[in-house]
């Protein structure tokens, strides 16, 4: 399920949200993959990624993002960039930042078209606590064979 604008009005782009178009414009460019992402953490530092289309491992540049800086203790996000042909997904994003975290879309140029503001949803225990319990209630029935 996709998780795109919450309905209020579209955010706005700040003056620091120029520095994420450029990044994420230029990330785009130099790998010439199909998208570029930038996010800013809460304490100002930005992580920019490029698609990566592996054999073996498929990642958004926004998904890429976001787990660059939690790899590098982010504790949230202020805001968000991708530059591409249409936003993905911004589940990601909210997973980090929570709900109200501006995720804008913008041109090969590096001009906003579009954004959105993430958005709380329902949701169950962490996929680490399900899968804690599921080994835990003993050997699945396909295992028991």
């Amino acid at each position: 399920m996709a998780d795109h604008a919450a309905p209020a009005a579209a955010p706005v782009p700040g003056d620091e949200d120029a520095k994420l178009a450029t990044l994420a414009r230029a990330t785009r460019a130099r790998t010439q993959a199909p998208s570029g992402a930038a996010v800013r953490d809460l304490d100002g530092r930005t992580y920019a990624a490029a698609d990566v289309d592996l054999p073996s491992l498929r990642l958004g540049a926004l998904e890429l993002a976001v787990a660059m800086a939690v790899s590098s203790g982010a504790r949230g996000l202020e805001a968000a960039l991708v530059c591409a042909e249409a936003l993905p997904d911004v589940a990601v994003v909210r997973d980090l930042g929570g709900e109200g975290v501006p995720v804008f879309l913008a041109d090969a140029r590096g001009s906003v078209t579009d954004g959105v503001l993430t958005r709380a949803t329902r949701r169950g225990p962490p996929a680490s606590a399900r899968a804690s319990r599921a080994s835990s209630d003993g050997p699945t029935p396909a295992s028991r064979r």
